[in-house]
């Protein structure tokens, strides 16, 4: 079970990665989408079925299907980073509609690296915590299954280092420790309000200024980003531009969708002026 599990995560984000990446400027659409149904099956055949040998050649082969894809070269759309809660870009709502407004307002959409919560989960060791009630016994196993992980993930690199489209790398986000300890406050120094803030923190240092942080209405008073973390993440970084939108389906779409316009106006406009 862990090992299909172990399969799934990572083929899944490397996926998710090739279908964005690609999407925003192919030439002939809806190939992206119809490439990426192709390997999703492949890629559940591989979970269910597949030994390490198979697994580890499926991701250089997906990666060179996508490969072949023809891009627009003359489309320069904005980059825009998705942060938000653990598991947000599986959520049927928030997920899907904040992203299709992004692509419909002329964005590329960056999702967030799923594998670097859980990794950092990990390697904090805040499994062992009481909040989470885990044992030591259930840690050592999470904490191997994530050096296993490590391990695949250099494949996954290679692969993309391969390419000319510029995917973005996984990453290891705790390297930003020190800087994250200046934004938070300490009662949010684990967990959720840690990642969330390395992740926003790991777009700007990938160049990816243009943010939407994605958050639950009704936590949004007494959440990570009602503290004052975005206020001073832009403070550190005057060229972010980070905009805070709730994914609760009993809040408004029109409120939701004039956000997501405003951040995209304001990301064209900082592309047109980096051009000049």
């Amino acid at each position: 079970m862990v090992n299909k599990l172990l399969k799934a995560i990572v083929l899944g984000d490397v996926l998710q990665r090739v279908l964005y990446r690609n999407r925003p400027y192919e030439k002939n659409i809806g190939e992206t989408k119809e490439l990426y149904n192709i390997w999703l099956e492949k890629c559940k055949r591989v979970v269910e079925n597949g030994n390490r040998k198979t697994f580890i050649k499926t991701i250089y082969e997906l990666v060179e299907a996508f490969d072949k894809i023809e891009l627009d070269n003359n489309l320069v759309k904005p980059k825009v980073g998705i942060v938000g809660e653990i598991l947000i870009k599986y959520h049927p709502f928030g997920n899907s509609f904040v992203t299709k407004k992004l692509e419909e307002e002329g964005s590329e959409v960056i999702l967030p690296d799923f594998m670097g919560f859980v990794k950092y989960v990990a390697i904090n060791k805040v499994i062992q915590s009481k909040m989470l009630k885990i044992d030591k016994g259930m840690s050592t196993i999470y904490k191997l299954a994530i050096d296993f992980i490590e391990v695949i993930e250099k494949d996954v690199k290679k692969a993309f280092k391969k390419s000319k489209k510029e995917y973005l790398m996984p990453t290891k986000i705790w390297h930003l420790s020190e800087t994250v300890s200046k934004v938070l406050s300490t009662g949010n120094q684990t967990g959720e309000g840690w990642f969330l803030t390395a992740e926003m923190l790991e777009y700007i240092e990938n160049g990816i200024q243009n943010i939407i942080c994605v958050q639950p209405f009704a936590c949004l008073p007494n959440h990570v980003v009602g503290k004052g973390v975005i206020k001073t993440i832009r403070d550190m970084y005057p060229k972010a531009n980070i905009v805070p939108v709730d994914y609760d389906p009993g809040a408004s779409e029109t409120n939701q969708t004039n956000r997501i316009k405003l951040l995209v106006t304001v990301a064209k406009d900082n592309l047109e002026t980096n051009k000049m």
